[in-house]
C-alpha cells in the first residue's frame, strides 16, 4: 500500500472519530493496568461489570493486597481465567509497592516484568494511560491490517513493527484505538460490514463487498 493511501484511511478514521479511547472503564493508570490484564481472553464489557464492583472497593495496588486473593477471586469471577488472572493481580501489586513506590512504570521493560503483563498489555498502558505512540496488536488489529493492506504481516510482532513504521507521526497516538475498533465494529472477522466500512474504497481485502451503486431510472 502506498503512503497516501494510508494516509487517507487515516485521515478518514480520524474524521469519523477524532477523539477516540479504550472501552475499558478506568481512572488512574493502576486502573487501566489492572483492566487490560483482566481482559486476556475476555470481553471489554466483561471486564468492567467486574471493575465496577472491584475499583470502589479497591483501586490501588495496597488496596488490593488489603483484599487478599480470595477477596479479589470474588470481585473477578464473572472474568474467563479469573483465577489465573487473580494471582498474576496480586503479585503485579506487590511488585509494585516494592520497587516502584506503588506507581504504575512508564517504561516498556519495567512493565514487561509484571506478571500478566505482555507486549500488547504494555503497548496499551504506555499508549493510553501516558500518551506514547505505541500500537498494540490485537486479534482485530491484525485483521484489519492484514485484510486492508495497511501494515500486512505473518505475526503480531511484524504487524506492529510495520504499523509503527508507516504510521505517520500526528496519527501514531490514536491509530491504535481507531483500528481495533474498526476491527470489533465494522470489519468483523466472520462478516465485515463492507457497506458501512468508511474506507472501503481504500481498501485492498480481495473478497470486499463494494456497496452497489444506486440503479438510476431511465429518462424518455
Amino acid at each position: 500500500m502506498n503512503p497516501a493511501k494510508r494516509r487517507a484511511i487515516y485521515e478518514r478514521l480520524r474524521a469519523a472519530n477524532p477523539h477516540p479511547t479504550t472501552e475499558l472503564r478506568y481512572t488512574t493508570p493502576f486502573e487501566l493496568l489492572v483492566a487490560v490484564v483482566l481482559s486476556a481472553q475476555a470481553t471489554d464489557v466483561g471486564v468492567n461489570k467486574a471493575t465496577a464492583r472491584l475499583f470502589p472497593v479497591a483501586n490501588t495496588p495496597q488496596k488490593i493486597l488489603d483484599l487478599g486473593l480470595e477477596g479479589l477471586r470474588e470481585h473477578i469471577k464473572t472474568i474467563g481465567l479469573f483465577n489465573a488472572k487473580a494471582k498474576n493481580v496480586i503479585a503485579l501489586c506487590e511488585i509494585l509497592l516494592r520497587e516502584h513506590g506503588g506507581e504504575v512504570p512508564r517504561d516498556r521493560e519495567s512493565l514487561e516484568k509484571l506478571p500478566g503483563v505482555g507486549r500488547k498489555t504494555a503497548n496499551v498502558v504506555l499508549n493510553t494511560a501516558f500518551g506514547e505512540h505505541t500500537i498494540a496488536v490485537d486479534t482485530h488489529i491484525f485483521r484489519v491490517a492484514n485484510r486492508t493492506g495497511l501494515a500486512p504481516g505473518s505475526n503480531v510482532r511484524q504487524v506492529e513493527d510495520r504499523l509503527v513504521k508507516f504510521t505517520a507521526d500526528e496519527f501514531a497516538r490514536d491509530a491504535h484505538h481507531w483500528l481495533i475498533l474498526h476491527g470489533r465494529y465494522i470489519c468483523k472477522a466472520r462478516k465485515p460490514e463492507c457497506g458501512r466500512c468508511g474506507i472501503v474504497d481504500l481498501c485492498e481485502y480481495k473478497h470486499k463487498t463494494l456497496p452497489e451503486a444506486p440503479v438510476r431510472s431511465a429518462t424518455v
